[in-house]
């Protein structure tokens, strides 16, 4: 292995700032810590409504939507990540402290396969109380969601969190703050897979929209959102041999709990590519088309009378 001085030593705080403790009526009450991850969590969701407002738009549809569906995957994204980690990794939790600590999320533990099926379904419960197409929804939405990608990976980054296996190659990482993971007590050089999975995320983000942008209202029904599914997962799956173990019981499984977790998607991306744009009846999906002649929108109009299809 090279020698350390080799490596980039990442040792970057993940609190931004503390503010407090504070007094209130006499008591004292914790600061409020602003944190890197936080950041960066909630960034995709600020730049998304720009990227979705102006897909939206091109398509003739009211970018007065986007708030509604940003509020659909604030919910699913959060709630379906915490489930997920919670199901998926510690289940034990649960029988220790109660199902309450699923909803605590400020105790840590978000899972990507978890904040895959909240966005799912937040999406087929807009979609269905909206009358949008479902996977017209779902082609739109994944472009962003490849941006969320990126910006969780980075806050994973900032929190020196989901590290990479030993390596030596030139560009490995330290990562003091990581004491989960040391070596006879000391932090090795390790793959920065955070920075792998986000530069793949921006690879997903500029794919999918140059694709959106050369057929817009005529994508193929399902292309965009089958193609990020399995390019995304093929790349978790694959990326995971090269990643240190999140918990426990994954050590000495051929696969771990993420790898299990992704196969299944990717059938289900494989099984909507090859029947992208097939049905005669429905090839491009619809939505509502409900901006006025000159590029305004106009008041949402009632969801059973918005079902128009191009």
């Amino acid at each position: 292995m090279l020698p350390f001085l080799a490596a980039i030593t990442w040792n970057v705080d993940p609190i931004i700032h503390s503010f407090g403790p504070w007094t209130v009526f006499g008591h004292e009450l914790g600061p409020i810590v602003l944190r890197w991850y936080g950041l960066f969590f909630m960034l995709p969701f600020v730049l998304g409504t720009f990227i979705l407002t102006h897909i939206y738009r091109s398509e003739r549809v009211s970018p007065q939507w986007v708030d509604v569906i940003t509020i659909y995957m604030l919910i699913g994204t959060i709630v379906g990540a915490r489930l997920g980690h919670v199901l998926f990794y510690e289940p034990e939790i649960l029988k220790e402290q109660g199902f309450l600590e699923l909803f605590k999320v400020w105790h840590g533990g978000l899972a990507s396969h978890g904040a895959t099926i909240g966005i799912l379904l937040a999406c087929w419960l807009f979609a269905r109380k909206n009358k949008f197409d479902y996977l017209w929804v779902l082609d739109r939405i994944v472009i962003v969601v490849a941006l969320g990608g990126a910006c969780i990976r980075t806050g994973n980054l900032m929190n020196s969190e989901i590290v990479g296996r030993p390596t030596d190659v030139p560009w490995a990482f330290i990562f003091p703050r990581d004491t989960e993971h040391l070596i006879a007590g000391t932090a090795v050089p390790r793959h920065p897979t955070q920075i792998y999975e986000a530069l793949f995320c921006i690879f997903l983000l500029v794919l999918l929209y140059s694709m959106w942008n050369r057929t817009k209202d005529r994508t193929p029904r399902g292309q965009l959102f089958g193609l990020f599914v399995v390019l995304l997962f093929i790349q978790r799956f694959l990326g995971e041999f090269l990643k240190e173990n999140q918990v426990a019981f994954e050590n000495g499984n051929l696969l771990n709990q993420g790898q299990k977790l992704s196969i299944p998607l990717i059938l289900i991306g494989i099984w909507v590519l090859w029947r992208a744009g097939k049905d005669p009846k429905n090839p491009y999906g619809y939505a509502p088309r409900d901006l006025g002649k000159e590029g305004d929108p106009q008041p949402l109009p009632d969801a059973s009378a918005a079902s128009s299809r191009p």
